[in-house]
């Protein structure tokens, strides 16, 4: 197909796309006061979370998915170009210190790799082949999740990475995109797609359809963690102190968990060399470090399994 012919059908594809439509009522909003663009621009981040509402099924069906895979030892990995790719790195990068995991568990992959977090890798988003040697090189397998995240729902990159890791490996696949009747979302186990209209910049998918990406992968990973047992409650439990300000909200954690003085969580504390649950199950179960250690790895982690194992035990 030649180049022209190519542009041809691709303009005739966005032109069907939701996030690419023209406002005509915004056209002349460069000419607003700064305040009226901010109220206007307010309006429209506002309808984001019920667009994401509408979705909430398809997105804990597969938030139960990946709790399952991950539990047996998978990783959740998401895959995306530009923005899509962005957001998926920054929410795998957070998952270490908020959930203690190992930075391999959550992977990001960005089309054009590391660098196109900053820089934009030309053509890499158009390439499905590229997806498939990412995953490749992660060697991918059966209790894996993978992500494909694309505001248009068309990205080459994502859609390949979800195909190939279903086809080849078996992989649990999710598409996340913000049109209806997505290429990436047929082409996923779980398809979530998030309608939220056409942008206050018309194809400027970083604003809205950037919002609710963001807000669907917080609760993916979230979600997954509270799942995997993660959180008690609604404490960060796993939380790695890894600066003071985290030693600091280790100690309240424990505090909030158990009630017990500052003598007695600093004390819990130095007995889990700092492991903010097995310092709560010390509290509260009554048992020492070693003890604490062993059940919370017969629970897989799990500390009211773990508190309930621990009645009777003696230290």
């Amino acid at each position: 197909m030649s180049t022209d012919a190519t542009y041809t059908e691709l303009r005739a594809q966005l032109a069907t796309l939701t996030t690419e439509a023209f406002r005509p009522e915004l056209a002349e909003i460069d000419q607003l006061p700064t305040l009226e663009i901010a109220r206007i621009m307010n309006g429209e981040d506002a309808t984001v979370p019920t667009a994401v509402a509408a979705q909430l099924p398809r997105i804990a069906a597969a938030i139960d998915g990946t709790a399952d895979r991950m539990a047996r030892g998978g990783r959740l990995i998401y895959a995306g170009a530009g923005t899509a790719g962005r957001l998926g790195v920054l929410d795998a990068s957070e998952c270490p210190p908020t959930f203690n995991t190992d930075p391999a568990e959550v992977v990001g992959l960005i089309a054009g790799g590391p660098s196109a977090m900053i820089t934009a890798v030309e053509g890499a988003e158009d390439s499905k082949e590229l997806a498939a040697e990412d995953l490749d090189a992660l060697n991918l397998t059966a209790d894996d999740v993978v992500v494909g995240i694309s505001a248009s729902g068309r990205t080459p990159y994502a859609i390949g990475a979800v195909e190939h890791a279903r086809a080849r490996y078996g992989a649990l696949t999710v598409g996340l995109s913000c049109n209806a009747d997505s290429a990436l979302g047929a082409a996923a186990d779980h398809g979530i797609e998030v309608v939220v209209g056409p942008e206050l910049l018309t194809g400027s998918t970083r604003l809205k359809a950037g919002t609710a990406q963001k807000l669907v992968l917080n609760m993916l990973s979230t979600i997954t963690m509270i799942r995997l047992g993660k959180t008690y409650g609604n404490l960060m439990v796993d939380v790695r102190a890894s600066n003071e300000k985290l030693r600091a909200r280790s100690r309240r954690i424990v505090s909030l968990a158990t009630g017990a003085d500052d003598a007695v969580i600093e004390a819990a504390l130095a007995a889990t060399d700092g492991e903010v649950k097995n310092a709560i199950l010390v509290v509260l179960g009554e048992v020492d470090g070693p003890t604490a250690a062993r059940l919370l790895a017969a629970s897989d982690g799990h500390l009211r399994a773990a508190l309930a194992a621990a009645v009777g035990t003696t230290p």
